[in-house]
């Protein structure tokens, strides 16, 4: 009964959170729910395996995270001013650590936006369409925020989060931190 009720409390905290966040289309104002950049890292020993890391993509193909990476896992939407403002950054970031998987996770928006996203800002990593991945989250780092950024670690285990959007010191030391381990 206890575990039915926390996914059921799971459930309801994630539909507020996407329902808070907007969404739709590219044009007019759009409410979210504003990270702050704040960045929670995990000791080894206290982390949760992430949920599976696979689905469609926006570019019709499909994807799964491959084993034995650190990942990088951002979730966005195209009317998500943090997000716009923090894609050059991510493009660049996954072109300087070629050996980290980034994916994308879009979030209330629809494919053909955020594919015009993807080409306006040149984003060279896949995402994903299925935002249902994120209630995979639920017993570690979830996504409060649009955008939200996770650092997945070798094992598969949730190691860091940026809620809100990122900057490259930020990034950079979470996937440095990750990588040495």
């Amino acid at each position: 009964m206890r575990v039915s009720y926390r996914m059921a409390l799971l459930g309801l905290g994630v539909s507020v959170l996407l329902t808070a966040c907007g969404g739709g289309s590219s044009t007019g104002s759009r409410s979210y729910i504003a990270g702050n950049g704040a960045v929670t890292f995990i000791k080894a020993q206290d982390r949760q395996s992430a949920p599976t890391i696979a689905g469609a993509t926006i570019s019709g193909g499909t994807f799964r995270l491959a084993p034995h990476h650190v990942a990088v896992l951002n979730v966005w939407a195209s009317w998500c001013a943090p997000c716009r403002a923090e894609a050059p950054t991510l493009a660049a970031l996954s072109k300087t650590f070629p050996n980290v998987s980034f994916v994308g996770v879009l979030t209330r928006d629809s494919v053909a936006t955020a594919n015009a996203f993807v080409r306006r800002f040149s984003i060279p990593y896949p995402t994903l369409v299925d935002d249902s991945i994120l209630m995979g989250f639920h017993n570690s780092l979830v996504a409060n925020a649009i955008p939200t950024t996770v650092v997945i670690d070798k094992n598969g285990k949730v190691a860091a989060r940026i809620s809100g959007e990122i900057t490259v010191a930020s990034l950079t030391d979470l996937i440095t931190r990750v990588s040495a381990e």
